[in-house]
């Protein structure tokens, strides 16, 4: 066995002699790099390391400013709500003076922005609240409007559906009568009880035409274009002419059809009809 054993050892410092001989010109570097396809090997799926996440932009100082008072002020509110002491309450009302003192800053500085700019002035828009200016508003308004019901009354009637034996269409008529002398357009009475209705010598009896446009009060005005037979209501009971003048002009707008598209009906009116 020891005989065996040093063959052995002797085999082996042989063949580790013959090794280092045979490979003598490595030297002593003997540190070799990877091999190419070790060391451009991809990494394992598992270890992907993720990217960081975007950086959130920074909100402005008055925003987080503004975000602080708020909060601050609804949690003194809730403390002194839950807790109502002198110094609690007198905490947040301080708070809630301040805040309004804010608030009512801001309202004098936009007051004279809108001062300064007319685009931006509420007052000049639309109706004015001045009271001359809301006199010279509603006047060149019922000049614009009468012209604008003159030329509908070239192809427009109103119908005016009433009964004889009604005080509301008696006190309505001569309103009616006044308005188509003032505004050239017919206004064409349908008595649905057959009775007269003084100021309308010309009224005609209801042929069925009442029951096809549901009028179940009086007095009613339609606003009627007999050759196309669009008929659209303009109101029921006792009406002035300013309302008169502000329906008409609603009414016969190009975008009452798609606000409204179901009052507007077609009928095939009577070639009689004015």
């Amino acid at each position: 066995m020891l005989l065996g054993a040093g063959a052995a050892a002797a085999q082996d410092t042989q063949g580790t002699v013959s090794r280092y001989w045979s490979d003598r010109w490595r030297g002593w570097h003997f540190y070799e790099d990877p091999m190419p396809e070790e060391r451009d090997r991809p990494p394992l799926p598992g270890k992907v390391v993720p990217a960081a996440p975007p950086a959130l932009p920074s909100k402005a100082p008055e925003l987080v400013e503004f975000e602080r008072l708020q909060k601050t002020l609804e949690d003194t509110r809730n403390i002194a709500i839950m807790r109502p002491t002198e110094a609690n309450v007198r905490r947040y009302m301080e708070l809630e003076s301040q805040v309004v003192a804010r608030a009512s800053y801001f309202a004098d500085v936009a007051q004279r922005v809108a001062w300064a700019t007319p685009a931006l002035d509420p007052t000049l828009q639309g109706r004015p609240v001045n009271a001359k200016a809301l006199e010279v508003f509603e006047q060149t308004e019922l000049v614009d409007r009468s012209r604008s019901i003159a030329e509908l009354g070239k192809n427009h009637v109103l119908f005016f559906f009433y009964r004889a034996d009604c005080p509301y269409c008696h006190a309505f008529a001569p309103t009616l009568a006044a308005f188509q002398a003032r505004h050239d357009i017919q206004v064409v009475a349908i008595s649905v009880d057959g009775g007269p209705m003084p100021g309308f010598p010309n009224a005609r009896a209801d042929n069925g035409i009442a029951t096809t446009l549901k009028v179940t009060q009086v007095p009613a005005v339609f606003l009627a274009q007999p050759f196309t037979g669009k008929i659209t209501p303009i109101g029921f009971g006792v009406l002035s002419e300013s309302q008169l003048l502000e329906r008409i002009a609603v009414v016969s707008g190009p975008q009452v059809a798609a606000m409204l598209p179901g009052t507007t009906q077609r009928l095939a009116l009577p070639q009689e009809a004015p």
